[in-house]
């Protein structure tokens, strides 16, 4: 079995037996919609004979067994479609749940299109697999050889006939979808160039226009010119084919087929006047109860790209937890960095050696060039990724050691690339206390000098980011900043927690980063020199390495590092 047959079977365990059964009922009633024509026949042939006894007991068998064909036909579908809902709602929660365990880092790709995909469009895409694939299989299966039986019983020369016939227009249409193959493919390439192209040009329409330009780009006009090439020649071959395939199996040729052979077969005695009529109803529909397997074909590559996708997801590597986690203390506790190496390739360092000590109730620096590792150092502490060598160190206990709902009480965080989730202003604030009162909430967003400008919002703190509340990047920021005054962490780790602030919120976000700090361990990666000449000391990190450490005033008289980062942004001011 291939590999994506494997993830596609995987995926349907849990509701395989409903999906069998709804094949079995779907597959039980195409048997059953033969019953009509089938009395017709019957029904036709004892008038030829000159009976009119009997004639209504086929009528009302006919009639009964359509009923049941009604009602197997519903509970086919109805099982199949609640399992299906069933089952799109467990992969989802699956999905879900394994994303929440996946190392922060793997969220660091950009991969929110990825996830989207997989846990909304491909899910949705097994829908025909699971819903409709194994019950129209049963029925394009059953229904023919249901037929074929029935003719053969009629009139085994006559159905040889038409069977060959049958056979000949699927050996037609199988030859003309090989042959489609192709096109199809390059049709699809032409298309992805064609919408790429078109993404970067809208993407791109401000800085086109900037330079005067009146046209589109190149390669937009070559990828819609290829586009249109290679359509109009997929379309040429298609329009063949589709007339051959009309010529050779559309219900007038097989009509004439069979009236015709049936009329000599009847000459020569070989056959009844009433067989031809058996042939002429259900003759004409054996072919088109095949048609849905090649509709289905298409369908099922589909669902399996899909599942494919999903297993895939579901195979990502989860975070290691620890065997036995550590609990660290509700008194306020030191974080020690004790040698931390690390690099984003085996090869490549980027931090080398890194030791500190936060102490309770101090407030430490992190300032350096561009490059020297100062957010990656962030990065750690939050455990996006794991050191390479060394350790940090809450309370004596390493971070891998600890549970990280744990480490996240003690360790709140604050990064640069702010992302306010699409519920209520109020609900981002509260995400990390959900039943917060409205007056702590309230509290923390003035400390965040946010609260007059969501009272503004059509809805307050009611309304919802994205839809009624739209804020800038420093607005958001602001908001961002609330939330974490609200988790209340006794340690925290600020990547310029101000970039985005506007000059008027500034300093009261500084005075409340300031006030949060007492009695807080606080740690702060600076790219703005005067926001942290107050900090009880500043490491300052080259190339990976701590070059120095001290306070503003000693390292402004070590002549370092830090003090040309000093005078490259402020001069010679002190």
């Amino acid at each position: 079995m291939a590999e994506t047959d494997r993830d596609l079977a995987e995926l349907q365990r849990p509701v395989r037996g409903r999906v069998t059964l709804a094949a079995a009922f779907q597959a039980l009633a195409t048997a059953l919609s033969v019953a009509p024509m089938v009395a017709v026949v019957e029904i036709g042939r004892r008038l030829l004979d000159g009976q009119r006894g009997g004639l209504w007991p086929i009528a009302w068998l006919a009639v009964g067994l359509f009923a049941a064909r009604l009602v197997l036909y519903v509970l086919a579908g109805l099982i199949s479609h609640l399992a299906d809902a069933e089952l799109a709602v467990t992969l989802r929660r699956r999905l879900a749940d394994h994303l929440a365990v996946l190392p922060l880092h793997w969220f660091a790709g950009g991969v929110s299109a990825k996830v989207k995909t997989t846990v909304q469009d491909d899910v949705a895409a097994l829908h025909h697999a699971v819903a409709h694939a194994r019950g129209d299989l049963a029925a394009a299966v059953t229904g023919p050889a249901v037929i074929a039986g029935y003719l053969l019983w009629v009139d085994w020369r006559l159905a040889l006939l038409t069977l060959a016939t049958t056979a000949a227009a699927q050996v037609v249409r199988m030859r003309m979808a090989s042959r489609s193959a192709d096109p199809v493919r390059r049709i699809a390439e032409a298309n992805a160039e064609l919408f790429a192209s078109a993404v970067e040009l809208v993407q791109g329409i401000s800085v086109v226009k900037a330079f005067g330009q009146s046209r589109a780009p190149d390669r937009f006009t070559r990828a819609a010119e290829a586009f249109a090439d290679v359509n109009d020649e997929a379309q040429r071959i298609f329009i063949r084919q589709r007339a051959l395939t009309r010529a050779t199996v559309a219900p007038a040729t097989i009509l004439l087929l069979v009236t015709g052979c049936g009329t000599g077969f009847v000459a020569l005695g070989w056959s009844q006047p009433a067989d031809i009529v058996a042939f002429v109803l259900l003759g004409l529909g054996l072919f088109e109860l095949l048609a849905p397997i090649y509709a289905a074909r298409d369908q099922r590559r589909t669902a399996h790209a899909a599942a494919r996708r999903v297993a895939t997801l579901l195979r990502e590597p989860t975070e290691p937890t620890a065997a036995h986690p550590q609990t660290v203390p509700d008194t306020a506790v030191a974080l020690r960095i004790d040698g931390v190496s690390f690099g984003y390739a085996a090869d490549r360092e980027v931090l080398h050696g890194v030791d500190a000590v936060l102490e309770p109730g101090t407030v430490t620096a992190v300032v350096g060039p561009s490059g020297a590792g100062k957010s990656t150092l962030g990065l750690l502490l939050a455990r996006f990724w794991d050191v390479g060598g060394g350790a940090i160190r809450l309370g004596g206990h390493d971070i891998r050691d600890l549970d990280r709902a744990q480490l996240y009480r003690r360790v709140g965080f604050l990064f640069q690339d702010v992302v306010l989730l699409r519920q209520s202003v109020r609900d981002n604030i509260a995400l990390a206390i959900p039943d917060a009162s409205d007056e702590v909430v309230r509290a923390a967003a003035k400390a965040a000098s946010i609260h007059d400008r969501i009272l503004a919002l059509p809805r307050g703190y009611d309304s919802v980011v994205g839809v009624d509340a739209r804020l800038s990047g420093g607005e958001a920021q602001r908001v961002s900043i609330a939330r974490t005054l609200l988790a209340d962490t006794p340690i925290l780790v600020l990547d310029e927690a101000t970039a985005f602030a506007d000059p008027e919120s500034e300093a009261a976000v500084q005075d409340a980063l300031a006030e949060l700090a007492q009695g807080r361990t606080l740690l702060v990666i600076a790219h703005r020199l005067h926001t942290i000449v107050g900090a009880d000391q500043i490491l300052v990190l080259d190339s990976g390495r701590i070059t120095e450490r001290g306070r503003h005033a000693e390292l402004l008289a070590a002549n370092g590092t830090y003090a040309r980062l000093w005078r490259a942004q402020y001069g010679g001011r002190s």
